[in-house]
């Protein structure tokens, strides 16, 4: 019998997802090596990161320790809450919920982070104040190169803030109101249809995602060569393959699980199963990007000297890195 055939005739394929225990007794040798691995990998990420802590803690300035920890704790949480979902199939939206939430306050950490390592608001802003912000950027607004620069001022400043925090707030809203609807019976990620509020929740919280990618993606624009010396460009890539693979990646598995494109293999239904390779995948991509993004963030450098008229605000940087 094909997969197909057994995903439609197999009564096990149409359940709900595993109990812990149903997970762990069908685990045969590769699956008991595998479970392990990643759990190791996931356990080695989360001590990583407390280990990362107490040297933020003691190194960095004060004013950044609370960012650049949230900024760094993206890839370990997503893989401890992958790891959670993996040994636990039928807590994957609240592990998932968990990690998204997270995300989206390290996307409004991270513009704060690029605005404190020149020195804070009030030093960008004396340093930039002749200078304008190029809005025609990815993900918004890539394709309209006529639009015109904005000015930088304490408003506009604001404003940035104020596109990525709201993703922040409202992100933690809509996963409180998920869970009250599931709770209600309300809220099926299986149920796409235009009834179900899961189709109305991810759609708004996708719009939300677009406008609060789109203020960082600005920052990031205007500050990478002043902040070249401090890796800000590899720092941005690795918070950009986090999104990556945290939410497209997720959502393509998902999809094709839906599809029924990824087989059911009992006691895993098919979306369950495609909950397991994703969860599987991120606690492995999680573990490599930990590892790099403590390479990036484990340094000491000087704050950023004023700018005068002569010297360009790039020349002024300098870092000390540490092995």
């Amino acid at each position: 019998m094909d997969n197909s055939n057994f995903t439609l005739f197999d009564p096990r394929c149409r359940q709900d997802a595993p109990f812990s225990i149903d997970v762990i007794m069908q685990l045969d040798i590769f699956g008991i090596v595998l479970f392990s691995v990643l759990t190791l990998m996931a356990t080695v990420s989360m001590l990583v990161f407390l280990e990362e802590c107490i040297y933020i803690y003691k190194k960095v300035p004060p004013n950044k320790k609370s960012i650049i920890i949230w900024v760094t704790g993206a890839a370990p949480v997503i893989a401890t809450m992958s790891c959670l979902g993996m040994w636990v199939p039928r807590a994957t939206m609240f592990t998932d919920m968990t990690s998204a939430t997270y995300f989206a306050v390290v996307v409004f950490k991270f513009l704060i982070l690029m605005i404190e390592e020149v020195g804070g608001d009030d030093a960008f802003l004396r340093r930039c104040k002749k200078q304008s912000f190029k809005i025609s950027t990815g993900p918004c607004c890539c394709c309209c190169p006529c639009l015109p620069n904005v000015p930088i001022t304490r408003r506009s400043l604001f404003i940035l803030k104020l596109g990525s925090y709201q993703f922040a707030l409202l992100k933690l809203v809509f996963t409180i109101l998920s869970i009250v609807l599931w709770t209600n019976g309300n809220f099926n990620l299986s149920d796409v249809s235009a009834t179900g509020g899961a189709i109305w929740i991810n759609s708004f919280v996708g719009v939300l995602t677009i406008i609060a990618l789109w203020p960082v993606a600005i920052m990031f624009m205007h500050v990478r060569e002043a902040l070249r010396t401090l890796k800000i460009i590899p720092k941005y890539a690795m918070y950009q393959l986090v999104l990556i693979l945290s939410q497209l990646q997720t959502a393509i598995i998902n999809i094709l699980a839906m599809n029924g494109t990824i087989a059911c293999a009992p006691p895993y239904t098919s979306q369950t199963r495609g909950y397991l390779m994703s969860q599987q995948l991120l606690i492995v991509e999680m573990f490599i990007i930990t590892l790099v993004t403590r390479v990036l963030y484990r340094r000491p450098y000087d704050p950023i000297p004023d700018a005068d008229g002569v010297e360009e605000t790039k020349s002024a940087l300098t870092a000390k890195y540490v092995v």
